[in-house]
């Protein structure tokens, strides 16, 4: 048990590590369990010595049971992220904080479709409220700056819970670690020379999300959502799709609407000159996966959905709210009925969360994903007849909930079947 220069013993820095490990296995299995929602559950290295073939699909419910036991683990053995002195660094590291708020989705995603236990809402509550009570976290106060950290490598363990990091030592010239952040789902630019590479731009908004969002006047928006490019004659100044078109009837402003991506990860705006992202295709902007925000919606979600204190509730909203408008003028009210607060707070999520990678699994969760699927793209003829949305031409109630078992593990592992509806 000795002593090492960052003031922690040999065994107290193993049971962390251990705790890491096991916070992200419980990490791995939510992100399978939600996606693919019948999957094998190796609970030990032993097991994975067995053949492929003796490999049995899980309950749902023993897998999120497993998440469980490891995140509770986590939780009770890993340091707050202000607190840690144990570890020679605490970015892009699970903290206690981390683990308790994922532990609080689990719970929200676990009393939801398809499970529905919904004795896990109050559980959800105690778990994010060990967070939001700690004081130990905290939202960025500038909304913009969220934005600028994770396109710059910026940790800031008070809101970023768990992030993805895609720093790359040798830059961004070969093919070492480095992510696609801001490329595929930023702002469309193109190549110049020396300055930056392209950005393809590949994500769209739906404008019906757009318009809905534009009568709130939340200063929110105009950060996340991009109306503008930008082209080799502009260099780094931003040109708006509107100002490309000769001839701007209704129609043709419409086509240009439909081509507005995300402007959270704008790379010529937020990525110092010294990233110098001249790669087509890669990146080093981050990906947060759970943000301080998010367990603060969560926490009031939990409340509501519970019959938990309504005024914890409104206050864990109103905080993500003022954070976003700057002021007190949109605070939610205490007098919303249960209701009203459940569509407040799902409302709340597609504004604070958008184009984070969260509205998909919120959507089945609640158990309205085909339905909001339809009634977007009915949203959508009725604004522009041209409207193009591919999803509900294809999608099909209880199969694109989950994902398709891929066919190689199906190839090897025989016990196991195909989700339902997509074919076997």
């Amino acid at each position: 048990g000795r002593m090492d220069g960052w003031g922690a013993t040999n065994r107290e820095l193993a049971e962390i590590y251990v705790a890491e490990a096991r916070a992200l296995r419980a990490l791995f299995y939510f992100e399978l369990v939600r996606w693919y929602g019948n999957v094998v559950l190796v609970k030990s290295t032993s097991e994975s010595d067995k053949p492929a073939t003796e490999y049995v699909q899980a309950d749902p419910k023993e897998v999120y049971a497993f998440i469980e036991e490891d995140l509770k683990y986590a939780a009770e053995v890993l340091p707050w992220a202000v607190d840690d002195t144990k570890r020679p660094t605490k970015a892009y590291r699970f903290s206690k904080g981390a683990a308790l708020g994922l532990l609080s989705k689990v719970y929200c995603t676990w009393a939801g479709y398809p499970i529905y236990d919904e004795s896990k809402w109050a559980d959800a509550a105690d778990a994010a409220r060990r967070v939001v009570e700690s004081g130990k976290h905290r939202l960025i106060p500038d909304y913009e700056t969220v934005w600028s950290n994770t396109c710059n490598g910026v940790w800031d363990a008070g809101e970023s819970l768990l992030e993805v990091s895609f720093y790359s030592p040798t830059g961004l010239d070969s093919d070492n670690t480095a992510g696609r952040i801001g490329k595929w789902n930023g702002v469309s630019a193109d190549a110049v020379e020396g300055l930056r590479g392209r950005n393809a731009a590949n994500w769209k908004v739906v404008y019906a999300f757009t318009r809905e969002w534009e009568k709130q006047n939340d200063p929110r928006m105009a950060l996340s959502i991009a109306d503008y490019k930008y082209v080799a004659a502009s260099g780094r100044t931003p040109v708006t799709y509107f100002s490309t078109v000769s001839n701007p009837t209704e129609d043709n402003l419409n086509k240009q609407r439909q081509i507005f991506t995300p402007g959270k990860w704008d790379t010529e705006k937020y990525v110092n000159t010294a990233n110098y992202i001249v790669n087509n295709d890669k990146s080093n902007v981050n990906w947060y996966l759970l943000r301080y925000s998010d367990v603060l919606l969560l926490f009031a979600e939990a409340l509501n959905e519970s019959g938990g204190s309504v005024v914890d509730a409104v206050d864990a909203v109103n905080a993500v709210r003022r954070r976003g408008f700057g002021d007190t003028a949109h605070d939610l009210s205490y007098g919303l009925s249960r209701e009203q607060l459940r569509e407040a707070i799902r409302k709340e999520r597609a504004y604070e969360l958008c184009f984070e990678g969260h509205r998909k699994q919120d959507l089945i969760r609640w158990g309205i994903y085909y339905d909001r699927v339809m009634e977007t793209a009915q949203e959508l003829v009725d604004w522009f007849s041209n409207a193009n949305y591919t999803v509900a031409r294809f999608i099909v109630r209880g199969r694109h909930e989950l994902l398709p078992i891929p066919q190689r593990d199906l190839d090897l592992m025989t016990k196991c079947k195909q989700n339902p509806g997509w074919g076997q």
